[in-house]
Order: C-alpha cells, then sequence, then structure tokens
C-alpha cells in the first residue's frame, strides 16, 4: 500500500486520481506532480516502484503544504479572525454562512439540521 503523505493512496486507482486522496491536492496538482515526475496518467498506484513513490513523496513535501499542516494553517487563520472580531470572525463564530449567502430559507448545510420550535401549538378556535 503507498503511503503517502499520511495517506494510504488506494491501489486500484490511477495515479492522478489517487494523489487526489490527500488534502490539499486536488485536480491541478496531481496533474502537475505527475508532469513534472514524468509519471504517465495511465499507470495506477501499484504499478508504482518504491523509487517513484519516493520521488512523488519528495516533491509533496518540497512543493506544497498538504495534510495536518494545511488543515493547521486554515483553523489558525480562522481563529486569527475570531480574535480580531471581524465580520468574518463573528459569522464563523456564530456557524453561519461567511461569504454573503442568504440565510432565510438556505444554508441548511452551514446551520444544521433543521429543529422544530417546540412548545408552539396552535390554539382551538373558539365558537
Amino acid at each position: 500500500m503507498a503511503r503517502i503523505a499520511g495517506v494510504n493512496v488506494p491501489q486500484n486507482k490511477l495515479v492522478h486520481v489517487g494523489l487526489t486522496y490527500i488534502y490539499g491536492i486536488g485536480d491541478k496538482f496531481s496533474d502537475q506532480i505527475c508532469n513534472a515526475l514524468e509519471i504517465k496518467k495511465s499507470t495506477r498506484v501499484n504499478q508504482l516502484t518504491d523509487e517513484q513513490i519516493l520521488k512523488i513523496r519528495e516533491y509533496i513535501d518540497k512543493n506544497f503544504t498538504v495534510e495536518g499542516d494545511l488543515r493547521r494553517e486554515n483553523s489558525l487563520s480562522i481563529k486569527r479572525l475570531i480574535d480580531l472580531a471581524s465580520y468574518r470572525g463573528s459569522r464563523h463564530r456564530k456557524k453561519l454562512p461567511v461569504r454573503g449567502q442568504r440565510t432565510r430559507c438556505n444554508a441548511r448545510t452551514r446551520k444544521g439540521k433543521a429543529i422544530a420550535i417546540a412548545g408552539k401549538k396552535l390554539t382551538p378556535l373558539k365558537k
């Protein structure tokens, strides 16, 4: 099993697809890595030699911020916004959308599952 940047890359995937399992590497960067190391995109991860896997590891370590370091960097930047008490920081603190999206009828992903208002029963009509 190929272990790159602390992630077990699936054996039966193509190389440029398997690299996207690493947090911080998407399609663009996986293609860039394959081109720089002259690895064919039709190659599967289980067909890579130990030497090629080592080259991929070294290239990623040298050129990219991935996995734990990138997650830590993102969380620190959000924490900085919250500490500054900026508008964006207050939106992060309240767990609301940060980039100007509407919240009246959408934003369920960010706000979580809708909760019914408890204790609000309809009063019977008087005749």
